[in-house]
């Protein structure tokens, strides 16, 4: 539950887990931001579902569009305002319940203090290890930059004024020539 979220999201291992073929995916998704730390992601596309609530006896389903993700989270879906919306629906953090109306009562779908606590620990370490990651690839990225040039080697000698080439044996056309400094006197 995530009522502060404007959009229902699914991960794509979900989807491989309800055995449903990427195929399905509509392509009309825009990027969003919040899910992945200081990151904007862009989905994989769109995937309208039936969600049921309840019992056999008392339930309630509709059919809700999920923005489908390519990275691993805590959660196998997040069900944001459009879901509350759908199903008139009221999450209540406290007691961890959503409570909607069927047509034989009152659902009510709960989850335990101990799972909710799980899930947000392992939340927070995958977010964390994100951030680390990231921090990871601009120092290598930073380095890569200020690596040497790799057609470069040690011996290499690179003067730091303008140089003049001069024939090694004036008399013969050969390749080779000396560098020389152009500042440098006559003797």
């Amino acid at each position: 539950m995530d009522g502060g979220s404007g959009l229902n999201i699914l991960y794509a291992n979900t989807l491989e887990l309800l055995e449903l073929d990427r195929s399905r995916l509509r392509g009309d998704a825009s990027p969003f931001h919040g899910i992945v730390p200081r990151k904007h992601t862009r989905p994989l596309g769109c995937i309208d579902l039936t969600v049921c609530f309840g019992t056999p006896s008392n339930y309630y389903k509709e059919v809700l569009t999920f923005e489908v993700v390519g990275f691993k989270g805590t959660y196998h879906a997040i069900l944001g305002c459009p879901c509350y919306a759908k199903f008139m629906a009221i999450p209540n953090y406290t007691y961890l319940k959503l409570k909607m109306l069927g047509p034989n009562g009152i659902i009510t779908v709960g989850s335990s203090y101990e799972h909710a606590y799980d899930c947000d620990i392992e939340c927070v370490k995958y977010a964390e290890a994100l951030v680390e990651a990231e921090t990871l690839i601009t120092s290598l990225d930073q380095f890569s930059s200020e690596a040497p040039d790799s057609k470069r080697h040690a011996g290499m000698f690179e003067p730091a004024e303008a140089v003049e080439l001069i024939p090694v044996d004036p008399s013969c056309s050969s390749d080779q020539m000396l560098r020389v400094n152009v500042t440098l006197d006559s003797k």
